[in-house]
C-alpha cells in the first residue's frame, strides 16, 4: 500500500519561498514564477501540486524532450544556419554535444557514422 496522501502539499509555488527582508517590490523572477505556478502547473488551482500536476510538470506527454535537445543542437552549432550540421560545426562546438543527452554524452560522437 502506498504512503502517498494526495490531500498534502507536494509543491507550492517557489516564489512562495522568497522573503523579501526590505519589504520591497518582488523581483521580477517571483512574479513570473508565481505566473507559471498559477497558469501552467496548478493546473486543478488549489494553491498547490499534486502527484499528477508533478508528474505533468516534469514528464509533459505532449513534449518530445529528444527532438527539443536535437534542435537545440542545431540551433546553437548551425553558424551557416542552412539547418544542416558540418562535421567542422559539430567539432568545433564540441562541448556542448558532450554535454548533451542526445549524443549519450559525447559517447556516440567516437563512433563512426556515415551521415557526418
Amino acid at each position: 500500500q502506498s504512503k502517498y496522501d494526495s490531500s498534502k502539499t507536494l509543491i507550492s509555488s517557489p516564489a512562495d519561498m522568497f522573503a523579501n527582508e526590505e519589504g520591497g517590490p518582488e523581483p521580477d523572477w517571483v512574479i513570473t514564477e508565481r505566473e507559471q505556478f498559477s497558469d501552467f502547473r496548478d493546473l486543478n488551482k488549489d494553491g498547490k501540486m499534486d502527484k499528477d500536476e508533478i508528474q505533468h510538470w516534469i514528464l509533459p506527454q505532449d513534449y518530445d524532450h529528444a527532438l527539443a535537445e536535437a534542435r537545440h543542437l542545431v540551433y546553437e552549432s548551425d553558424v551557416d544556419k542552412d539547418q544542416k550540421l558540418t562535421k567542422e560545426e559539430v567539432l568545433d562546438n564540441w562541448n556542448m554535444f558532450v554535454g548533451s543527452q542526445a549524443t549519450n554524452y559525447g559517447e556516440d560522437l567516437t563512433r563512426n557514422h556515415d551521415e557526418l
